[in-house]
């Protein structure tokens, strides 16, 4: 090594941070019309009679009141059962866990029940034909109770099952026979929408509030938010993210824009103030994610938390974090409701965390901020017809969790070699923090990167003590845009309009959360990219707009693939959209991570870390590093971090758990009062899912779903695993 590394932060001291824009004090953007006066808050309770949904994680907070553990008798905990897959593909869920019996999705999307004290299968439900293979992350379910009545709802790709928790069979009277195709009643055509439900609904009442993922690029789903009835699968209200004519927010787009844009959808997940009635709804960005010139304006109400009345639909208040969205920085978490104290009185608050590192925190009930937002200026694009807000909300406290911008002095020192190649790479980048427009000519750092700070495993909370903990990436990646069709060959274009936002320009990929389409030791047959393309594999979606000799032609030009980059005169001449809805004028050409030659980031450590902040003042009790690359530790460099992916939970006795790391396959406790660990285990397979903590005759356990389905390096499988005390 060329020297040590950085410091890291001890378990009780936070980590330095740089400040989050190097900016002078900045204009307020130009002035928008008022918001309309919210509706009155609703009545607080439900009425009389009025199920409250179980014990699933409404509030967001990751938190259980069982007691049986402590930090003076965890480093007793083993596993008590292990239920195999035998699936390579990823395992994502946060089990719930209701009278003993833990409910789970698989990686082939069968949900299943295990028996919560010895993890033995009760049943299983196929959510798919029995032909179709397709494998999708799912990282949840919801359930309803009223009185002798209960239902399990599961999202699986594009529809919502209504399931029997007792034995596994379909609900017949929600819906078709206890299915509900989640495309029926959005606006527009919806036989060319891929919508597929990744998290799961809340429920309220007697009804299932639920969002959905949809498609990169056009025509994707608008992403409306919908409440269906728990009984009957009938649509309750549905609210417009992508405002109709005469809606609050219309004026945020250009005319004609907001019937073809699509997205602005929430994937993340929920939270729901039951007693309040407010549901708090994170939405994404509009698409296409990196062109804006066919969409200019703030674009309301993407990247925007919702605050919406559970029982009717009505925005009671809502933030955008993100005006005109041009780096696809969706909210990537649900939020987490939280008690602050502010000048000795108590305020019920929600924290939003964000892929920049951001934290927000709003009161609960009318939307304003706890800590002051500043208008910061950025820079104007640099791309013909594109229109960068000029101005972005960064929260003046917490400090963000995630380092901000990245220069020289901040490579990689692994080595001499590697500190000299990312010092000649980054040369070629622009890194000028936050809301950097992207340029043409030159690759744009992004850090945190595209899948950090926050993710989507979500944050959990002390609402004893108000203490937020969340678990970041702290990674760079880089971003550039080319030039839509000009210059190109007819296929390549379909390729590039479609794929290249995920596979790269070059076919490349980012693997593995966007595997390389070049170079595989066992290429697909046609007929196996044609499938992949119509019906979606994994976090790929599906086209289904595309006609059948687009698909065609797609994939034989994945299979061979010709004139890829168009010519130097075409590169310069393009020109910006004739109309203000017209296609996409330009790509990203593919999501980057910065590494290394040899794989590891190429930024100095922390890659990754786990933080606890104390919201009621906006300070840090800790920040450390989370996990490790085993190779390096042989080397002598632990305690590097590492890329991290699900949540912690956090317990009434102090402890918290959680799994995440990408590499190092452990599930590890840690003291929450001061980050120290308490205990690890080393997994087969990487926690990659946020546990869920229950307790089965008796007896205290976590669960936690298990895959190497992102490690590519650890051997392949998948496994739910549950941890006790002994006897």
């Amino acid at each position: 090594m060329a020297g040590p590394p950085p410091p890291i932060a001890s378990p009780t001291r936070p980590m330095t941070l740089p400040p989050t824009v190097p900016a002078a004090p900045a204009p307020r953007p130009p002035p928008r019309p008022p918001a309309p006066p919210a509706p009155a808050p609703p009545p607080v309770g439900p009425p009389p009679g009025a199920a409250r949904p179980g014990p699933p994680h409404d509030t967001g907070d990751r938190y259980s009141a069982l007691a049986q553990w402590t930090p003076e008798n965890v480093s007793g905990l083993a596993p008590a059962w292990q239920f195999d897959m035998d699936d390579p593909g990823a395992s994502q869920t946060q089990p719930i866990v209701i009278d003993g019996v833990v409910y789970a999705i698989t990686p082939t999307l069968d949900v299943i029940a295990l028996d919560g004290a010895s993890g033995e299968l009760k049943w299983s439900f196929a959510g798919l034909a029995p032909d179709d293979e397709r494998r999708s992350a799912s990282r949840g379910l919801a359930f309803w109770r009223d009185g002798g009545e209960q239902v399990l709802f599961a999202g699986i790709i594009g529809r919502l099952f209504a399931i029997d928790p007792a034995d596994g069979t379909l609900v017949p009277g929600f819906a078709d026979n206890g299915a509900l195709d989640l495309r029926t009643g959005l606006p527009g055509d919806v036989d060319q929408y891929y919508v597929s439900m990744r998290t799961p609904g809340i429920v309220h009442r007697d009804k299932i509030i639920v969002g959905f993922a949809t498609g990169e690029t056009q025509p994707a789903a608008p992403g409306d938010i919908r409440a269906f009835n728990v009984r009957t699968g009938e649509l309750e209200w549905a609210f417009h993210t992508i405002p109709g004519a005469g809606e609050y927010g219309a004026e945020t787009w250009p005319e004609g824009a907001r019937q073809v844009q699509g997205g602005a959808n929430n994937w993340a997940g929920f939270a729901l103030d039951e007693e309040r009635g407010i549901v708090y709804a994170p939405t994404g960005s509009a698409v296409p994610d990196f062109d804006g010139t066919a969409r200019h304006g703030d674009n309301l109400f993407a990247n925007t938390l919702l605050a919406l009345d559970a029982n009717t639909g009505e925005r009671i208040w809502h933030f955008q974090a993100v005006r005109h969205d041009i780096w696809d920085r969706d909210f990537p978490s649900p939020p987490s409701l939280i008690t602050v104290r502010r000048d000795g009185r108590a305020i019920d608050a929600v924290a939003q965390t964000t892929k920049q590192g951001y934290v927000f925190l709003f009161d609960r009930a009318t939307g304003e901020p706890l800590f002051p937002i500043e208008e910061v200026s950025f820079p104007p694009s640099t791309i013909p017809g594109e229109q960068a807000a000029p101005a972005q909300p960064v929260p003046t406290l917490p400090a963000p969790f995630a380092r901000q911008l990245l220069t020289e002095d901040m490579l990689t020192t692994r080595t001499p070699e590697v500190n000299a190649w990312a010092r000649e790479q980054f040369s070629r980048f622009v890194s000028a923090g936050q809301f950097v427009p992207l340029r043409t000519d030159k690759a744009t750092v992004l850090f945190p990167g595209f899948d950090g700070g926050a993710e989507w495993g979500g944050s959990a909370v002390d609402p004893e003590r108000g203490i937020l903990f969340v678990n970041s990436n702290d990674l760079a990646w880089t971003g550039r845009l080319v030039a839509s069709a000009d210059g190109i060959g007819a296929e390549a274009s379909l390729y590039r309009a479609q794929c290249a936002v995920c596979h790269g320009i070059d076919l490349q990929g980012a693997p593995p959360d966007f595997p390389a389409l070049v170079g595989q030791a066992e290429a697909p047959s046609l007929d196996e990219i044609k499938d992949a393309i119509r019906s979606g594999k994994g976090r790929m979606p599906g086209f289904p707009a595309l006609t059948a000799q687009e698909v065609d032609r797609l994939a034989r030009f994945v299979m061979e693939p010709t004139n890829i980059e168009p010519d130097a005169e075409a590169r310069e001449t393009v020109s910006p959209p004739a109309t203000e809805n017209a296609a996409i004028t330009y790509h990203l050409t593919g999501y980057d991570r910065f590494f290394d030659p040899d794989g590891y980031p190429a930024v100095a450590p922390p890659w990754g870390t786990l933080n606890a902040i104390d919201m009621n003042t906006g300070e840090y009790v800790w920040q450390i590093p989370l996990g490790e690359h085993p190779e390096l530790v042989a080397q002598g460099l632990g305690n590097t971090g590492s890329e991290n992916y699900g949540g912690p939970v956090v317990t009434s006795t102090g402890l918290l758990f959680i799994g995440a790391t990408l590499f190092d396959q452990k599930l590890r406790a840690f003291d929450a009062a001061t980050g120290e660990p308490l205990w690890e285990y080393e997994m087969p397979y990487s926690g990659m899912a946020t546990p869920a903590v229950y307790m089965a005759d008796g007896r205290q356990y976590l669960v936690i779903g298990t895959s190497n389905a992102r490690n590519r390096k650890g051997k392949q499988g998948s496994a739910y695993i549950a941890f006790a005390l002994p006897d």
